[in-house]
């Protein structure tokens, strides 16, 4: 009896890993079918199923959008996701601008491990190369990769190297969230800045510490991904809108409605759009024909200001009410001018400096103007009518919308 038991635990725990994470969905219902049984997805609902497809019967009654644009262009698939990857190598050949080793001394270690690994010894010995830095490579791995395939790599140094100019990134593996390795990085990494130095001035531009090395990683191991098993595609709006997500399922619609004789597509959000994929097409010629349909898609109105650079982005259907605006600059003037005083004749006085200052206040400008942007081209005309500079015109805007006159969403950045 014990015995029987404790071949039963051996078997569990030896399965164990594998319904873990080792087994797709499709693998499970494939070995659910082989044993004789069927898979009982514990995430399936058919409630929240025939809820999220509620397919409305005929295309709604919305106004036109803005922008005629495919659907490829304003929505992507959620199972086409990136994933990314990380991991810690050395850039060799460095001109002198690689890590100080006594200010870096993980660097030091990883060359005394770099060495080891090539059967070199390095025992009693220091070493104090400045050709050699330290860093970080990053990369995202695309959707549907293959072992195999090549994919950009960014490189970062996280000593203190001066410049990463004509060095090689040595192999370097590339781990995901999940502790695996996916890829390899190595070549020649490209550095777009550059540091120019001497005894008294020092030029530096962009940015000479990061670079990158294109088709610098290659992938050892493919993502899983089931895509052609799907029977329910989801696609996510890049710019949420629920009248441009109402238009995608519409368009959809309409098209497989002639195509497959079915309408297929339901909105559940602002953002998020489901597609119940016909029977008798694969999922990627299916998505291939729906992609390529035009819609018109449609954003609120919006305008972002970037405080720091002065930067003003106005949306085409931003509105200002008929308000009335000042703006001016005050200017306050303060000069110094110290007169000379000399003292009466015979009086046995001394020549001394008497202060004086003048202080002058003026507001040009300062006049009122009345603004009324019914449009795009009558408000930004409007604004450059006052004469005033990027600063001024952010105070007008962010006046206007404390005021309840600008019919749009103020962005700070």
């Amino acid at each position: 009896m014990m015995r029987g038991l404790a071949l039963i635990l051996a078997a569990v725990l030896g399965l164990q890993p594998a319904l873990a994470d080792g087994l797709t969905p499709k693998a499970k219902r494939d070995l659910a079918a082989k044993n004789g049984g069927v898979y009982d997805d514990p995430e399936y609902n058919p409630a929240t199923t025939s809820r999220m497809f509620r397919v409305s019967s005929g295309p709604s009654s919305l106004p036109p959008g803005q922008v005629a644009s495919r659907i490829k262009d304003i929505a992507q698939l959620q199972s086409s996701r990136d994933n990314q990857l990380v991991g810690y190598g050395l850039v060799i050949g460095l001109a002198g601008s690689g890590d100080s080793l006594r200010n870096s001394p993980f660097t030091e270690q990883s060359i005394r491990a770099m060495l080891e690994n090539l059967g070199i010894a390095t025992e009693g010995g220091s070493a104090r190369a400045k050709n050699v830095a330290a860093v970080i490579v990053t990369a995202n791995m695309p959707p549907y990769v293959q072992s195999g395939a090549r994919i950009d790599i960014d490189v970062s140094s996280m000593g203190d190297a001066t410049s990463l100019a004509g060095g090689t990134l040595i192999m370097t593996p590339l781990k995901a969230a999940d502790g695996e390795i996916y890829a390899v990085g190595q070549g020649s990494v490209i550095v777009s800045g550059f540091v120019a130095k001497g005894q008294a001035e020092k030029l530096t531009q962009g940015v000479p510490t990061s670079g990158r090395v294109p088709n610098g990683a290659i992938v050892e191991r493919a993502v899983q991904a089931e895509f052609d098993d799907q029977a329910t595609l989801t696609l996510q709006l890049r710019n949420p809108d629920f009248s441009t997500a109402i238009r995608i399922a519409d368009a959809i619609n309409d098209y497989t409605s002639q195509r497959f004789g079915a309408r297929v597509a339901a909105e559940r959000d602002a953002r998020t759009v489901q597609i119940r994929r016909p029977k008798g097409v694969s999922a990627a010629r299916f998505y291939a024909e729906i992609e390529n349909l035009v819609v018109e898609s449609d954003t609120p109105a919006r305008v972002v200001i970037d405080e720091r650079t002065g930067t003003i982005v106005i949306g085409n259907d931003v509105k200002i009410s008929r308000v009335a605006i000042s703006h001016g600059t005050l200017t306050v003037r303060i000069t110094e001018a110290p007169r000379i005083v000399q003292p009466e004749p015979f009086s046995k006085g001394e020549t001394a400096v008497e202060p004086f200052t003048a202080i002058e206040a003026s507001r040009p400008d300062g006049r009122v103007a009345v603004l009324d942007g019914p449009d795009l081209e009558t408000l930004v005309s409007g604004l450059n009518r006052l004469g005033v500079q990027p600063d001024g015109i952010i105070a007008i805007l962010q006046g206007i919308k404390s005021a309840g006159a600008l019919q749009a969403d103020l962005v700070l950045q």
